[in-house]
């Protein structure tokens, strides 16, 4: 075949792009109508293992709840798709470039506005959607306890928090690209990890209280039973706080959050008012177990591996010209003389964030995979420390109170969740109701 006959590599790489986006799509509407049709077959039954523990009008509002989050899944779906086009192959993202370079020249200004141009526009495509998750779905099944003064306020917050944070770093990763050479991706990357191990330590002190209010614990045989439990499995932590989780929803959780000496365990208000002084220690030795298993650690390095893979990558694709043309973005050098050799790392950088998730997506039923596997290793940790009986009821409650299905469709649970399904975990425990 002549050499004027042969696919052109950006040609090549759009039909790669759009195939994996088609694919995707399909097989996400496929398993959200599993998951849908599945649930609401089983929704007029409770499953026989909790038929004395949970009752039909339960069971009902967590079918009702998971369909509404399912259908919902399947508009997000609909329009990311729609805005990942507009961004990439229609030229959305190739246009405003042209724009900032028209208005402020190459530079690093026009970069960084390039950078905070598209977070601003995504916000706001998607701000209709994340108003009815909060307002309306999350109310209709009363979980929702934020005022509209409240949400106005953390949207304020989270994006001065933004740019406070975001523009500084994205300007040393802009600035590594032109000035660092071949292998700027590697001192970029380190750059990130250096960041994303301070947000670890700081986030607790610093960046948490500016939205919620954290208090010592207070509960005396709470603490002192907690306090021996992290005795026995050799485990220190700054303190023990509860968190007004109840300003803004009804879900119920307890997390510990920072880094080395950082270390804290926070409990949701919910979950206090919601559990037993037993199964609060039963969920705490879980989180427990996470660390005991040394998953944490696991997951950081993991996400150095695959950062550092992700930055090498981005290094090479930044000099391919059909990465570009090819998701439909015209790089800027040579446009004018007025611009000069106009740098597109900034364009780069976008494109990728686009672009990988298209590609990674079918892959996700690995870590999906990986994470259920930890989370059993963790709830059984967790029944040699305390008593299994409390951490079944605790984790029972807890599906209850935040209305999770305890039907879900099979082959949606391998590819999406993280956590077990209830029928699982608690087989696992032996639980009998």
């Amino acid at each position: 075949m002549a050499s004027s006959d042969a696919i052109s590599p950006s040609l090549l790489f759009t039909l790669l792009f759009a195939f994996a986006l088609s694919a995707g799509m399909l097989l996400k509407l496929w398993l959200a109508s599993r998951q849908i049709r599945h649930v609401a077959r089983h929704r007029n039954a409770v499953p026989a293992p909790f038929a004395e523990r949970i009752t039909l009008a339960a069971h009902q509002k967590a079918a009702d709840y998971t369909v509404a989050k399912a259908r919902l899944e399947l508009l997000e779906l609909a329009l990311g798709t729609a805005v990942l086009l507009g961004w990439t192959l229609l030229g959305g993202l190739n246009l405003l470039n042209q724009a900032l370079l028209h208005w402020l020249g190459g530079g690093m200004w026009q970069q960084l506005a390039l950078l905070a141009a598209f977070v601003l526009i995504s916000g706001l495509i998607d701000l209709p959607v994340s108003l009815y998750k909060t307002f309306v779905q999350e109310k209709r099944f009363g979980f929702n306890k934020m005022t509209p003064a409240l949400w106005l306020a953390d949207l304020c917050k989270s994006m001065l928090l933004g740019a406070a944070i975001g523009l500084p770093i994205a300007a040393a990763i802009l600035w590594l690209m032109g000035q660092a050479g071949t292998y700027w991706w590697a001192w970029a990357w380190a750059v990130w990890m250096g960041f994303n191990l301070l947000l670890m330590v700081i986030f607790p002190t610093f960046i948490a209280p500016l939205f919620n209010q954290f208090k010592p614990l207070e509960d005396e045989a709470l603490k002192q039973r907690v306090s021996h439990l992290m005795e026995r499995c050799g485990f220190a932590a700054k303190g023990l706080f509860v968190m007004d989780g109840s300003r803004r929803s009804a879900h119920a959780n307890a997390y510990f959050t920072g880094f080395g000496a950082a270390k804290r365990v926070v409990f949701y208000d919910t979950l206090l008012r919601q559990l037993s002084v037993g199964e609060v220690e039963a969920v705490l030795a879980h989180e427990l177990g996470h660390f005991k298993h040394r998953h944490i650690i696991q997951r950081i390095v993991s996400m150095f591996a695959f950062s550092l893979l992700g930055f090498a990558l981005l290094g090479w694709l930044s000099t391919q010209s059909w990465f570009y043309t090819g998701l439909g973005v015209y790089p800027a050098v040579g446009l004018s003389a007025d611009w000069g050799n106009a740098p597109n790392d900034a364009l780069a950088l976008l494109l990728f964030m686009l672009a990988t998730p298209v590609f990674t997506q079918f892959i996700s039923p690995l870590f999906s995979q990986l994470s259920r596997k930890h989370e059993f290793q963790a709830d059984a940790y967790a029944a040699a420390q305390t008593q299994a009986a409390d951490l079944s009821s605790a984790l029972l409650k807890l599906y209850e109170d935040n209305a999770s299905t305890l039907t879900p469709d099979p082959v949606y649970v391998k590819f999406y969740y993280s956590h077990p399904p209830a029928s699982e975990r608690l087989a696992r425990l032996s639980y009998t109701p």
